[in-house]
């Protein structure tokens, strides 16, 4: 068989993370609509020393070589996080999972997933899911549908093909997740537009910009709330400390206020929207390269992001108030607001929002109450060992 030339290798040190990255990116060039992204950000995802996701979670990263060639690659990783979960939420004890998942045909990715199961097994996992490379707030999912565009900030990108080997390799889908694509050029329905107007009257609710003189404490005011909201959703895994302080170093480079908003009843805050300018539009012209002159294209493109699309990929009300008339007043409210500053301030035309489980009634139903449709999909497979 094919298959005995294809050895797999568990990756180590500095040099194979370099290799495992590199190889991504070569796969990722292939793709017509692809985004290179920065290489230092990717070597930095896979580094036990700055991703804080290794505080809880075990990794090994393999690539696939035949005849010395390499020709794929794949994560294997157990989130411990995770495992503490009720398994009615997606994830629960004896749950591993794969990611960055790349392969040259369906011999190596059957030889990779194998490998993957393997690892898993042997730390007593009993089910795997993904991809998910690593953690579920970084990219979740294989795309299943919008491989036709590029895509925005912190979105993955994959060919179509792969989901017929993972399929192959006895894997089912376990969920999928929507993004919503949004004309924000035009003003949103009769409906949408009464609903805001009943706020801006409530002196009870005040929606606000993030302040950055406070970034460290509304960084923590908006996780808080995050943890919160979601944490009866499906792969939902709570940010530690750690995780927390890392994000706000992270972000606040791209974080313009006018997008992001609290809102607040009687002055506490109790929901947020986080909207990031797409980066995307900067990197395809630095080639996912700082140097010699990538940076400079990047420095000026996050002073004034002119003409950005804007993604949200966050947002979120506190769970005692996600079953009142409340929650969907404040999103619209903050919706609109960010709207208006992106079109304004930016000159703006497109939105992104996502990803949404698919089964989030409420976020699909206000996607679709503001006319936003379906741009991208993206499946978790599942698979027990």
């Amino acid at each position: 068989m094919a298959e005995q030339n294809i050895v797999i290798e568990g990756v180590e040190g500095k040099k194979g993370r370099a290799r495992f990255v590199d190889l991504g990116r070569a796969f990722a060039a292939r793709e017509p609509h692809y985004v290179p992204q920065l290489r230092s950000e990717q070597l930095e995802l896979v580094d036990p020393a700055k991703n804080p996701f290794f505080g809880h979670a075990t990794v090994q990263l393999f690539i696939a070589s035949r005849d010395g060639k390499p020709v794929g690659r794949v994560s294997a990783h157990i989130d411990h996080l995770a495992l503490e979960l009720p398994t009615d939420q997606g994830m629960g004890p004896g749950t591993g999972m794969f990611g960055y998942f790349d392969a040259e045909d369906e011999e190596v990715a059957r030889a990779l997933l194998a490998r993957a199961e393997e690892w898993l097994r042997e730390k007593g996992m009993t089910r795997v899911i993904g991809p998910i490379s690593l953690s579920i707030w970084e990219e979740p999912g294989l795309l299943m549908k919008g491989q036709d565009h590029s895509p925005m900030i912190m979105m993955g990108h994959h060919p179509a093909h792969y989901a017929g080997w993972i399929e192959g390799q006895g894997y089912s889908e376990t969920k999928r997740l929507l993004t919503y694509d949004l004309d924000i050029q035009k003003g949103f329905p009769k409906l949408v537009q009464r609903i805001v107007q009943s706020g801006e009257r409530n002196e009870r609710i005040t929606i606000r910009p993030i302040d950055m003189k406070r970034w460290d404490e509304e960084i923590r005011t908006v996780l808080h709330i995050l943890n919160d909201a979601w944490s009866q959703n499906w792969g939902f895994v709570p940010f530690t400390e750690e995780e927390i302080s890392h994000a706000s170093k992270k972000m606040k480079p791209i974080i313009k206020p006018q997008l992001n908003m609290i809102a607040e009843l009687d002055g506490r805050p109790v929901a947020f929207m986080m909207v990031l300018p797409d980066i995307n539009e900067a990197l395809k012209k630095t080639g996912g390269k700082l140097f010699p002159f990538g940076w400079f294209h990047l420095l000026r493109w996050l002073r004034k992001p002119k003409g950005a699309g804007m993604r949200v990929p966050l947002m979120g009300v506190l769970k005692e108030f996600q079953s009142s008339r409340l929650a969907s007043q404040l999103a619209f409210m903050m919706i609109e607001f960010i709207r208006r500053n992106a079109v304004a301030d930016f000159g703006s035309k497109r939105g992104e929002i996502g990803w949404i489980l698919d089964d989030n009634k409420g976020m699909v139903a206000i996607a679709d109450t503001i006319e936003s449709t379906i741009n991208r999909e993206y499946v978790i497979y599942e698979k027990s060992l």
